[in-house]
């Protein structure tokens, strides 16, 4: 009997223990978790744009995730304004509060009697999280799944949930993780080493690595025909230097390629730039054909240092003389092609600051920038 009274005062305390709380931050917790939710959805909507800005997703599929996304934005933006202008008086407020700490105790008893089960093991995690998305705040969800992970290691499905959610949260090296996770335990799938070898080349802004290029590679045996690995891995070509086979690999996504297919037009101005060809009539001219011609007989040294000096001829002159948006977003490309980041930051600067006057110049810099991994200011 002395048991179950003090069970009854416990649950009593703790239920004050939060209410008061609750009476005097309800309506601040309510509105800070509709503002996270916001957040989340205009994060995601970010994310998309840049996805699309860099030829990766198909405008369909970029339009038909923005639909769906900024439905939950409004269904979110419409539950925290409602929370905002619900008000209770401070009357209704206390005799709930007495009514709660009365029969809360008694009535928890008499459920957990009824209805418990302390026997039953947890719900699954795809149980779990097959509730409404609607009900419950993005922050909780995550929680929840990486919770369920750190006690659940080898629970390769839940790594693969968790994955896209760290990638469309700004989280690059943490969705990387996932995939890597979620491919261990349940084997290699084409889509998550897909996935995870672009998380890697944002983690490292635009660089394909070693470990993103593997990926990339083992997804492309998986599946031959997809696009997108064999992309990432001519663009390691160029950064690598080489420039033959880079070349090849651009032709072969080439070939017989969708024309009105968004990545596209990136594989054309890419393969264009390696050649030294103006991808269109205004564009600055490149290494003549004899240049060309020469540098198929050299050494991969010797072909990397004639490339070098090369930007290193086109990066004086810009720099004594000046020169268009085109001829700065060819020499930030050449840079990241040879692996001098730094250098290609410091063009960026000194072509934005070239071009502050110009918006569609400053436009285009910016947008060959943020195709390479860079940020400007």
């Amino acid at each position: 009997m002395i048991f179950w009274i003090l069970l009854a005062v416990m649950t009593g305390v703790a239920a004050l223990s939060v209410l008061v709380p609750l009476a005097r931050a309800g309506k601040a917790q309510a509105r800070a978790d509709g503002s996270a939710d916001e957040a989340v959805y205009r994060e995601q909507l970010s994310a998309i744009d840049s996805e699309l800005d860099r030829g990766l997703i198909e405008p369909e599929a970029a339009e038909a995730a923005r639909t769906e996304i900024a439905r939950r934005l409004l269904a979110a933006h419409d539950k925290n304004e409602q929370q905002h202008q619900t008000t209770a008086s401070g009357g209704r407020l206390k005799a709930a509060q007495v009514f709660a700490l009365a029969a809360l105790p008694l009535f928890a008893l008499g459920t957990y009697f009824a209805l418990g089960s302390p026997e039953e093991p947890d719900q699954p995690l795809i149980t779990r999280l097959s509730a409404p998305a609607e009900g419950q705040s993005v922050d909780v969800l995550l929680a929840r799944v990486e919770r369920h992970l750190s006690e659940n290691p080898e629970d390769g499905q839940g790594w693969s949930v968790i994955a896209p959610v760290y990638l469309s949260m700004g989280q690059p090296q943490a969705s990387a993780r996932a995939y890597a996770n979620a491919i261990r335990i349940l084997g290699p799938n084409p889509e998550w080493l897909i996935d995870m070898g672009e998380a890697l080349t944002m983690a490292n802004q635009g660089l394909v690595t070693e470990e993103a290029r593997k990926a990339f590679e083992q997804a492309v045996a998986l599946q031959p025909s997809a696009a997108k690995p064999r992309f990432f891995l001519a663009i390691a070509l160029g950064q690598d230097g080489n420039i033959e086979a880079a070349v090849k690999a651009w032709e072969d996504l080439l070939d017989g390629a969708d024309e009105t297919a968004a990545w596209v037009g990136v594989a054309r101005q890419q393969l264009a730039q390696l050649k030294g060809v103006p991808s269109d009539e205004s564009a600055p001219n490149g290494p003549s054909q004899a240049d060309i011609a020469a540098s198929q007989d050299l050494s991969a040294e010797d072909r990397q240092e004639m490339i070098r000096g090369m930007v290193n001829g086109l990066a004086g002159r810009l720099a004594s003389d000046g020169g268009s948006a085109d001829e700065w977003s060819r020499l930030i490309r050449a840079y990241m092609v040879l692996g001098e980041k730094q250098k290609a930051e410091e063009a960026l600067a000194a072509a934005e600051a070239a071009h502050s006057d110009k918006p569609a110049d400053l436009s285009l810099i910016k947008d060959t920038a943020s195709s390479l991994g860079l940020s400007g200011s």
